[in-house]
């Protein structure tokens, strides 16, 4: 079942450690097929070294195991919510990278300090609020899904044009079209991380408005002509 995004997930997985942002087991990458509902993750605990693609789990929209020998990533139900809420996203990454980390630890945006930033996504990386004590001790990694698509929605941001989050205390998510792209965005994502950390030590400002609009259109508007696209 859903053998080809097994692969494609098996292999955002593997980006994982090819950019150097995870350690041992951390962090996880799925893929959805939207005609099915069902979506792919990697299983929980499982070193990155002896994965395969027959490890990957199916699971549907609803949380219930539909295929696999081993039981899915712990933050299968962060994936599953943001799926739900997010219905244009066709992949998700989560990691520990240092720099998206320590943004997320210290509850601060990444702000919009240059072009890199504004290639990447339109506005600052936000952080999501603290979550209760309740929603911690009760369906946790549920409520981290919530607590990112309440974020969004509260604060009116486009998840198509802010492909990541930063949750409170914990780390980055990013998402993308496929599994792939999650992977990819979450590199790009602590490479800002780390540009925005340098940059803050030099006292930097955000970079103006009309600078940050002209670099994401470039590259994410309707008129776009970043690259070989309208050749």
């Amino acid at each position: 079942m859903l053998e080809k995004l097994k692969e494609e997930v098996y292999r955002a997985n593997l980006a994982l450690v090819e950019y150097k942002l995870v350690l041992f087991t951390w962090g996880n990458v799925s893929g959805i097929d939207r005609g099915s509902g069902l979506f792919v993750i990697k299983p929980s605990g499982v070193d990155y070294s002896k994965l395969t693609p027959g490890d990957m789990v199916v699971m549907s929209l609803d949380g219930k195991k539909v295929e696999g020998e081993l039981n899915p990533s712990s933050d299968t139900p962060t994936h599953m919510e943001l799926y739900n809420r997010f219905p244009d996203i066709g992949g998700v990454a989560h990691t520990h990278s240092t720099f998206a980390v320590a943004y997320a630890q210290a509850a601060r945006d990444i702000p919009p300090y240059g072009t890199t930033h504004a290639d990447f996504a339109y506005g600052a990386i936000p952080c999501t609020r603290d979550l209760s004590q309740a929603e911690i001790e009760e369906e946790y990694e549920l409520n981290t899904g919530r607590v990112i698509a309440e974020c969004f929605e509260n604060r009116g941001i486009d998840c198509n044009a802010v492909p990541a989050v930063l949750v409170h205390s914990h780390g980055p998510f990013t998402w993308g079209k496929n599994a792939s792209d999650a992977a990819k965005n979450s590199a790009i994502l602590e490479e800002v991380a780390k540009m925005a950390y340098l940059s803050s030590g030099l006292g930097a400002e955000e970079a103006s408005k009309a600078i940050r609009k002209k670099h994401y259109m470039r590259k994410h508007g309707a008129n776009a002509y970043y690259g070989q696209g309208g050749k």
